[in-house]
């Protein structure tokens, strides 16, 4: 939209190095150790450099390239956010702590992720950078303002909440374990909550990361994001919402049986009509691939195929 054509950020002065683990006594021992160097690789588009960053202004433009607006079943709740969180672009697009950071900033979206399949990406809008910055879901029970003044990863603290950092590491009850490779600025984070199957699975730039969580069934969650970078910023890209069906269930083994396959609709001998209905009810699902990202490390394995081979995955909780 227009709105968005202007959005821009800055980048800020780095948070303050906190030792944030004396107010976050939560965390296993294993931790995200903040960093102090914005990563930027693996974006799915890029952007001109000349509009993406400017070395005299330090500017950078909400490069464009990738959104789809395909409609949006939810967008970020201005009621429901820390007091660091900032909304613009139609609630679409949240940044963090605009002057300074002292904390961590967290928000939710709008609506209560009912029944059936939910997918949604979020584009990292900004330098990725700090203590943390996540991607996840969480029921209402989550304390957004919990560590307003303490460096902390937020999402998946306590058993309320899920958490996919930057850094790889995916939280939930305090313990974090690796899961993925790094993610940077442009790096579009998709997350695919099944409550047919009761499953958490994230993708990064449409391919396949791996399912998070499992057992997932009668939870009450809305999609959350935090960050505790001064400056940052993510922005929904898409948020689609589609019932559990028999078409569903036959597009998404359609989708894993030609994993590869970069236009599955045009591959297929449909009728016009129908792929016209598919491309708008279920585009989304068509779009990822279950294959691991080519600069993803070997040693993680795509696990996004069938519900009864989620075990596979090396992070499950129950």
């Amino acid at each position: 939209d227009p709105v968005c054509n202007v959005c821009v950020n800055q980048i800020s002065d780095l948070e303050p190095e906190v030792d944030y683990r004396a107010g976050f006594q939560t965390v296993s021992e294993v931790v995200a150790l903040p960093s102090t160097v914005p990563v930027k690789q693996e974006s799915f588009f890029h952007c001109d450099p000349e509009e993406e960053l400017s070395p005299l202004l330090g500017v950078i433009s909400d490069c464009l390239y990738g959104e789809e607006d395909k409609g949006f079943d939810w967008v970020w709740d201005d009621h429901c956010k820390s007091s660091g969180a900032f909304l613009s672009c139609d609630n679409r697009k949240v940044s963090f702590h605009s002057d300074y950071s002292c904390g961590t900033a967290a928000i939710r979206g709008n609506k209560e992720l009912a029944d059936g399949q939910h997918y949604w990406e979020i584009k990292m809008t900004s330098p990725v950078y700090g203590t943390d910055m996540m991607v996840g879901v969480g029921t209402s029970e989550v304390n957004l303002e919990k560590f307003k003044y303490n460096f902390g990863s937020l999402l998946g603290h306590d058993e309320d909440s899920w958490g996919l950092s930057y850094t790889g590491l995916f939280q939930h009850k305090g313990d974090k374990i690796k899961f993925s490779s790094r993610f940077g600025q442009g790096s579009i984070i998709g997350v695919h909550l099944d409550t047919w199957h009761g499953t958490l699975t994230f993708y990064k730039n449409r391919h396949c990361i791996g399912v998070a969580a499992t057992r997932l069934h009668n939870k009450k969650l809305y999609p959350m994001v935090c960050s505790t970078a001064a400056k940052s910023s993510m922005k929904v890209m898409q948020a689609c919402y589609t019932p559990t069906s028999l078409q569903y269930l036959c597009c998404a083994r359609l989708r894993q049986m030609l994993p590869c396959c970069p236009d599955l609709f045009n591959a297929l001998d449909l009728p016009p009509g129908l792929r016209v209905l598919l491309h708008i009810q279920l585009g989304w699902v068509f779009s990822l691939s279950s294959s691991p990202e080519p600069s993803e490390d070997s040693d993680y394995e795509s696990c996004c195929s069938e519900p009864e081979d989620y075990q596979c995955k090396r992070c499950r909780w129950t």
